[in-house]
């Protein structure tokens, strides 16, 4: 019980001796009875405490009013960054188009012009056909003029291949809704031409990836190693995770032995010892 008990105000002229003291003695046991109601709480929370049952919550008055004052008061303040920088900073403008005003009153005087920057991207096709000139000679052969060393003889140039790789390991979009997404732009490409340009011509990412283990074991004084398993191709496969908090190095295969595991251990090397030393397996790596 929080307060007590107090009786009604009562008028003067009906505030008799014998009111007086009933009013005398009204309060007086309020007063008993909030002292019953302390001393029975403190033994229900010791009885709770002997049973180790949780004590009576202290519940704290609401603070629903209290936020939605502080809210108002934020509101009239300005937004959090709002004074760092200017939005329109550091970007490149490639294309600057001037609006005449129309209807313009007579007399008024030119002051400038008012910026107003608009962010677009433009993404359309665009083909080039490359005239390579050829020559014969005097003695019957032939010379022609080479394409660009950036084309690397492809018909596709480095940007859209560039588009395609983002689009598909980056963005994680499929093979099918890429094609669709390309065709859609008025790319004529192929399934199989798709499939190359994501797949192949990829050696010396592969090369990159192997040496992430083999610099990895050089510089790590400990490895954690875990692989999990998954279907591909309608066959049981496993992926090998061999790494630590200073890198990661993956690796798919269609076993989980342990000879397995010391063929990925030996990264780009093909030989391994492994010597018994006082009951303790200890490796030795040879290079070819």
């Amino acid at each position: 019980m929080k307060g007590t008990l107090k009786p009604p105000t009562i008028p003067e002229e009906e505030n008799s001796p014998l009111v007086k003291q009933l009013v005398v003695f009204i309060e007086h046991q309020g007063s008993i009875i909030q002292q019953q109601a302390e001393q029975l709480q403190q033994l229900k929370d010791e009885i709770a405490r002997l049973k180790k049952q949780p004590p009576k919550p202290d519940i704290k008055p609401s603070s629903l009013e209290k936020k939605k004052k502080d809210k108002s008061k934020k509101s009239k303040d300005k937004r959090p960054g709002s004074k760092k920088r200017k939005k329109n900073a550091q970007l490149q403008i490639h294309e600057t188009t001037r609006i005449p005003l129309e209807n313009i009153p007579q007399g008024a005087e030119f002051k400038g012009c008012k910026p107003f920057v608009v962010q677009g991207l433009k993404i359309k096709l665009h083909n080039t056909k490359y005239l390579l000139e050829t020559y014969e000679t005097a003695n019957g052969d032939y010379l022609c003029s080479k394409l660009p060393e950036r084309l690397n003889g492809k018909h596709f140039d480095p940007e859209l291949i560039y588009f395609i790789l983002y689009q598909h390991h980056h963005c994680g979009v499929t093979q099918p809704l890429l094609l669709e997404q390309l065709r859609e732009f008025g790319v004529d490409i192929s399934k199989g031409t798709l499939s190359n340009i994501l797949i192949e011509g990829k050696q010396d990412f592969h090369q990159e990836k192997d040496r992430i283990l083999a610099v990895g074991l050089e510089v790590s004084s400990y490895i954690n190693v875990d692989d999990t398993g998954a279907r591909h191709k309608g066959k049981n496969g496993y992926c090998t995770h061999i790494g630590n908090e200073t890198f990661s190095w993956f690796e798919s295969t269609e076993s989980k032995s342990r000879i397995n595991f010391l063929k990925l251990m030996r990264a780009d090397h093909s030989d391994f010892a492994i010597n018994n030393v006082d009951n303790q397996a200890d490796f030795h790596y040879f290079n070819d």
